[in-house]
């Protein structure tokens, strides 16, 4: 088997310390210019046959089982894959990608969010004078400042701060971080600088004021992963290949190669994974990019194969977006076991993460209470003891397997490869692993380049530096004002679809139903605190979602801000599916159970529920514990020991209160422990114990009821004749 460990293409240009600023700066705009006028010239040459209005995904299935043969056939929809198949079709290249999930929906919708070169990275290859991780700190840096160039609705600059407390790192964490700069050169989104600690806690007033010498702040990029592997996928869409997302492949079709007389790959067995229909895909060359799948798909091509993936789990957690500023992320470059934490800004919201260890191959990753409880722990470590950091505040919380590979080549068959390998079969099945999302298209270029020297194939040279992605061409940072101007949404909503959509963003706002309100005019929100609208429930479909789960974790990102919000939302999503798609009862029940199953096990809700459980200690000291009794005893007006949604109907009337009943009912079902439909009052002061704790924030039982009874308190008793004889 011939692999190639991944090479670098690092050009470094200068006149030594003898060249002038004045030299160096006209010799950067020149190229910057160069550049600019070929990135035009690439897509000028380039037809979309598909600009207007993208096939089905039925048309697309179609055309997968009629088409004779394919140049090539990309296994696996993530951010590589869909690279891969961009890259593919722009060479001109008859080109099929297909996807045995959604699109995105593995690890390239469970990262970081971070478009970076890896300050890590670079301290590693300086410290360990590693030339291997210098150059792919280098490229890194060019695709970041590509990737936000050619999608700059979905990405944007975003200034960390990492907070120095001992004053002989200030001089340390500044030279390294200057580095960074440095490597980056043309590249560098804006110069990183050094802050006092006034300054510092100015721009982050949450961070921990003892011992704080100063902060140095410097730029990566940001961006909303999930929509961006999407973008990729449908802009191939768009240059006509044809792509299908839920498209298993069975089995690996071979072939007797009639020059050499050996065995060749030559196309897939694949499977409606909706239908269950089978079919076949003929291809000269299959690759192979499907993540931490690599060495399921590679045993398909020969069982004898060894393994090279080795799987990490990287946990994440969603927590409000009050614990950071809105644009200032936070780095803590040394952790208690000496990993890295991100403490990011991201859609209103703050993501803290990641976690790094090994684990096991799945579809459906589990993030863990120990890696919450290490991330909320080390965010306690930066933040002021004024920010109390809860249990109870992680909104969601997600684990993403990084597909980490082992290079066969190396004498120790052990080491992990720093970075992607991309290996050629004896049967002809190339395989790109490894790798950052950052990348995805010099990885994606150099696996093309390795595919058409294997197969022989007659393609282009790569078009993908500078090729705008889906609506990214056309938008500019005031289109959500033309969506106002024009449509009648709310800023918010309309902020949120121009970031989200592009240009594109003007097709939602079309189908988006007239409110009946004097404002918005347009514009239905799934739930009330988030900005998505049902029309983009409308709008994933023609972006190929099949079910309610591509809706609330990659179309929009609902299920990554707030699995509570996801699953309120969940019903009117379905009934909008089931309309436009044609689902009878049993469909619809079983896509709301399966979405209901994705956010209790692989968003955390299993994890945030679990903070209050039958065997939840009360810890509560006698004063608490008669407050909350009485309490209690406003609702359980004949003192049976429990509480349904009636007697707590009962007390909210009597303030001019309503709750609809099934909101009601959902509201005391969060509480019911032993699910009998009622609350007991050993479960409401478990429910405060785990309040006063931390472990449970914004129950809306607890606040309920403390809200009535402050009313209840300021009005005093409601006399019999008031109340019509009732509470």
């Amino acid at each position: 088997m011939a692999f190639r460990k991944a090479l670098k293409r690092t050009v470094i240009i200068g006149g030594g310390a003898a060249a002038t600023y004045f030299g160096v700066s006209q010799l950067i705009e020149y190229k910057k210019t160069q550049a600019r006028l070929a990135h035009v010239a690439a897509e000028a040459e380039l037809k979309a046959p598909f600009a207007d209005e993208l096939p089905s995904r039925q048309a697309q299935l179609t055309t997968l089982k009629t088409t004779d043969e394919f140049d090539v056939l990309v296994i696996g929809g993530g951010a590589t894959g869909s690279g891969c198949a961009l890259d593919a079709v722009t060479r001109n290249l008859k080109t099929a990608l297909i996807e045995r999930s959604d699109f995105s929906s593995g690890t390239s919708s469970r990262s970081t969010k971070l478009i970076h070169g890896g300050v890590r990275y670079l301290q590693k290859a300086i410290m360990q004078l590693d030339y291997e991780q210098y150059k792919m700190v280098k490229e890194a840096l060019h695709e970041r400042a590509n990737l936000l160039e050619i999608a700059p609705h979905l990405s944007a600059p975003l200034p960390i701060m990492l907070p120095v407390y001992k004053w002989w790192q200030l001089p340390y964490y500044w030279a390294g971080i200057k580095m960074y700069d440095l490597v980056a050169g043309i590249h560098c989104l804006k110069s990183s600088y050094v802050l006092g600690k006034n300054k510092a806690l100015e721009l982050f007033p949450m961070l921990k004021k003892d011992k704080l010498v100063g902060a140095i702040v410097y730029y990566d990029g940001q961006h909303n992963d999930a929509r961006m592997n999407l973008a990729i996928a449908l802009t191939a869409g768009r240059y006509g290949a044809t792509i299908a997302n839920y498209t298993e492949v069975i089995q690996l079709l071979k072939t007797n190669d009639p020059k050499t007389g050996k065995e060749k790959v030559c196309g897939a067995r694949c499977r409606d994974v909706i239908t269950g229909k089978e079919f076949d895909v003929k291809a000269k060359c299959v690759i192979n990019a499907t993540g931490p799948f690599t060495d399921s798909v590679r045993k398909m091509d020969s069982q004898e194969t060894a393994n090279i993936c080795q799987p990490s789990a990287g946990v994440h957690i969603v927590i409000p977006g009050y614990y950071s500023p809105d644009n200032m992320g936070l780095l803590d470059p040394a952790t208690s076991d000496g990993r890295v934490i991100f403490f990011l800004p991201w859609e209103k919201m703050t993501i803290a993460g990641t976690t790094d260890s090994p684990t096991s191959v799945t579809a459906h990753p589990i993030p863990g209470e120990d890696d919450i409880n290490f991330i909320l722990n080390e965010v306690r470590n930066y933040l002021s003891a004024d920010v109390e950091v809860r249990r109870g505040d992680v909104l969601a919380a997600w684990s993403g397997i990084r597909p980490l590979v082992t290079d066969p080549n190396s004498k120790d068959t052990q080491s992990i490869c720093r970075n992607h390998i991309v290996s050629v079969s004896e049967r002809g099945l190339v395989t790109i692993a490894g790798g950052k999302w950052t990348t995805y298209r010099s990885m994606a270029e150099e696996t093309l380049d390795a595919a058409i020297e294997a197969h022989n194939l007659s393609a282009e040279q790569c078009k993908t530096v500078g090729l705008m992605l889906e609506g990214g061409k056309g938008w500019t940072p005031t289109t959500y004002i033309r969506l106002v101007q024009d449509y009648g949404l709310e800023v918010e909503v309309a902020q949120h679809l121009a970031s989200t959509y592009g240009a594109k963003a003007f097709e939602v706002a079309k189908m988006a139903q007239v409110t009946g309100q004097r404002w918005p005019i347009v514009g239905k929100r799934l739930v009330s605190e988030f900005p998505y609208i049902e029309s983009e429930v409308l709008y994933a479909i023609k972006e190929y979602a099949c079910t309610a789960i591509d809706v609330i974790a990659r179309r929009t990102r609902l299920g990554f801000l707030n699995v509570q919000a996801a699953d309120e939302a969940l019903p009117r999503i379905v009934q909008i599916m089931g309309k436009e798609l044609g689902w009878n009862h049993e469909k619809s029940t079983a896509e709301l159970e399966a979405a209901k199953r994705f956010l209790y096990h692989e968003m955390g809700y299993r994890s945030r529920s679990e903070q209050l459980t039958k065997t939840t200690d009360i810890n509560l000291n006698n004063q608490e514990v008669v407050r909350y009794k009485k309490r209690f005893q406003k609702f359980d007006k004949d003192s049976k020991g429990f509480i349904t949604t009636i007697d707590v109907q009962q007390v909210l009337e009597s303030i001019n209160v309503n709750i609809d009943e099934n909101a009601l009912h959902e509201i005391l079902n969060e509480v019911d422990l032993n699910k009998n439909g009622q609350v007991e009052i050993d479960e409401f002061l478990q429910l405060m114990s785990a309040v006063k704790k931390g472990q449970v924030a914004d129950s809306r039982l607890a606040i309920l009821m403390k809200t009535a009874e402050e009313t209840l308190d300021k009005r005093g008793p409601v006399t019999v004749d008031r109340s019509g004889g009732g509470v």
